[in-house]
């Protein structure tokens, strides 16, 4: 009896010395992880884009913004609300999604999202213009008579 006892307690010894060493590789697992996020939060980039639609009409188009942990649909919605335009969520043929503010608000939503959102860098906002190109046309702009 006596030797059964003697191994059960070295057994529970092992037993929380395997324990310790679990929970001490599932902290640093986790703060690898919360290391990662944060690395991949500060890579991420925020393009601002403007895009001509017609002659004179713009919209501008912000993506990347979902690598910043920021609910698109809500952003979308203060956009509109902030600039008094019609702002949605549309998905990308990549597979992303980025937000269509109507209107030439590039300046505009690049100091918003500078004031309004400080965990994003602003290294990482990259404003970009952007000209549609459509077929047809003679391919050379400003001649005719």
């Amino acid at each position: 009896m006596e030797a059964f006892n003697s191994t059960l307690s070295i057994l529970s010894l092992d037993a929380q010395k395997r324990a310790e060493k679990d929970s001490a590789k599932k902290r640093a697992k986790a703060e690898a992880a919360e290391a990662r996020e944060t690395e991949r939060k500060l890579s991420a980039k925020v393009l601002i884009k403007r895009v001509e639609r017609n002659k004179r009409k713009y919209v501008t188009a912000v993506s990347g913004l979902e690598g910043h942990g920021l609910d698109l649909k809500k952003v979308a919605k203060d956009f509109g609300k902030r600039f008094a335009t019609g702002s949605s969520v549309t998905k990308l043929p990549s597979g992303g999604e980025e937000i269509i503010v109507q209107g030439d608000l590039s300046d505009e939503v690049f100091d918003l999202l500078v004031k309004e959102f400080p965990d994003i860098p602003e290294d990482n906002i990259e404003c970009i213009e952007d000209k549609k190109k459509k077929g047809g046309g003679s391919g050379v702009a400003g001649v005719g008579g």
